[in-house]
């Protein structure tokens, strides 16, 4: 159902029962995919393409363009995945000449105030708690989980299946499978328990927390830890994808453990 009382321009293009509530605003150049369902009072800008069965609570704004200074009005989107759900009041900018885009994956939960800034790449599966801050050009993996309050810092990395606890101001790069806390950010070791919800074996958990004893446990560098766990860890999918991320981090990673 969509209220008589929200304003649907006339090349937006909505999906099979979509429904919108009452005082919503779906402007121009929007595509909506089935089965989604629109709050009151949410605000979807030009240059948005939401997917199917997703949930916008009211007081969302998606798509508004950049709060960035540099931003000259090209063209540019907010994608969103299938399954995912806004809550009140999340705002979503649209992407600048960098990207192009900002994306949100599918099946995601943004709580309330989130704000997700012009060219983010959120993976699948994300939670974003309550008031979370995400600034311009951060990506997060699939299955991370950010706690309420935090803030990142622009050009951050949050690698899949971490979890950074509440309050938390992420200036550094967060490397997948950890958990990162106090202040300044900090190894908190494995998040042991999200991947063992997630379908991983003790053993792959064990041969995870072995790659960062290497990296935040022992004395050495950077370099030298990644140097010692390719001769002495065996190649795996997760190490593997711990080396990458450690290496192409352009911010640097955050500290290590802090007793």
């Amino acid at each position: 159902m969509i209220s008589p009382l929200s304003y649907i321009h006339e090349k937006a293009i909505l999906g099979k029962d979509v429904q919108i509530d009452p005082f919503t605003m779906i402007h121009e150049n929007v595509e909506i995919g089935e089965g989604t369902w629109i709050g009151s009072n949410v605000t979807i800008y030009s240059g948005a393409k939401i997917g199917k069965n997703c949930k916008i609570f009211p007081g969302a704004v998606i798509a508004a363009i950049p709060q960035d200074l540099k931003f000259q009005g090209e063209d540019s989107t907010v994608e969103i995945g299938e399954n995912t759900t806004i809550r009140e009041c999340v705002t979503i900018s649209r992407g600048t000449i960098d990207k192009r885009t900002t994306k949100v994956g599918s099946n995601c939960l943004l709580m309330a105030y989130v704000h997700i800034a012009h060219d983010c790449i959120v993976g699948n599966n994300v939670i974003i708690a309550n008031a979370v801050q995400v600034a311009g050009h951060v990506s997060i993996d699939d299955w991370a989980i950010v706690g309420g309050s935090s803030a990142i810092h622009q050009f951050v990395k949050v690698g899949m299946h971490s979890m950074i606890s509440g309050g938390s101001l992420v200036r550094k790069d967060v490397p997948p499978f950890t958990k990162a806390a106090r202040e300044p950010l900090s190894y908190a070791g494995v998040n042991s328990l999200g991947l063992r919800r997630r379908g991983y074996s003790s053993e792959t958990i064990s041969h995870i927390q072995e790659v960062y004893r290497y990296l935040f446990l022992n004395s050495l560098n950077n370099s030298r830890a990644l140097e010692e766990i390719e001769i002495n860890l065996p190649a795996t999918k997760e190490r593997d994808e711990i080396i990458n991320f450690i290496r192409s981090s352009e911010r640097g990673v955050m500290k290590g453990y802090i007793s």
